[in-house]
């Protein structure tokens, strides 16, 4: 399976904002964008003016950098966006927030998106009883999102979980933190989700 293995603080870096590829550590003054917020490189201090294809082509790469996909997964979403009633850009977001690795992650299975697939991938998450161990798995609104039972010891479970349960939860998920369980009520609407993103530049880049 394809991966991106760049450093995670570097593309926080590159992106010039948190990511949240890290997970705890983002919260820390040990993150990288709180030391040296400027691109990595020798250049990375050297700041020029972007195109309008620049700006919209690193709100692109930030998007699916957040999400951990590459392109040919990114680009597979977006059609299918596309093809969904709606406003496409409103489309895109709820289907990344629908794949079953960010909801995971969401619902503080995992520190890091990175963490909550991995933990997919090795069998650890149960969608309404059933193991499934595919990250882009789609979850429908009424879906039971559960943390096997084998996978309920492990600590670093448990620390996401108690960590998310601190912070809160988004309002279209709801969690019992002690249980490790929690229901995918419906997908979430733009309001909901994070205002920095601008999911109409990477609408026009692709619309070209």
């Amino acid at each position: 399976m394809a991966r991106n293995l760049d450093a995670k603080c570097r593309q926080c870096r590159r992106e010039g904002e948190k990511l949240f590829l890290k997970g705890e550590k983002c919260f820390t003054d040990k993150c990288a964008i709180e030391r040296r917020n400027y691109p990595p490189g020798q250049h990375g201090q050297k700041h020029g003016r972007l195109s309008g294809y620049g700006v919209q082509l690193r709100e692109k790469q930030k998007v699916r950098r957040i999400y951990g996909l590459l392109e040919r997964q990114f680009r597979k979403i977006y059609h299918a966006a596309e093809q969904m009633k709606g406003i496409t850009g409103e489309n895109l977001l709820q289907l990344l927030e629908s794949r079953l690795d960010t909801v995971a992650y969401r619902m503080g299975f995992g520190a890091s998106r990175t963490e909550a697939r991995q933990i997919v991938r090795h069998n650890g998450i149960l969608v309404n009883g059933k193991r499934v161990n595919i990250p882009s798995f789609v979850c429908r609104p009424g879906d039971l999102i559960e943390v096997a039972e084998k996978a309920k010891q492990q600590l670093r479970i448990k620390g996401a979980a108690e960590a998310a349960e601190g912070r809160g939860y988004p309002e279209w998920l709801e969690v019992d933190a002690k249980a490790l369980k929690g229901r995918f009520k419906a997908r979430p609407q733009r309001t909901e989700l994070p205002s920095t993103i601008n999911e109409s530049l990477v609408v026009e880049l692709y619309s070209k």
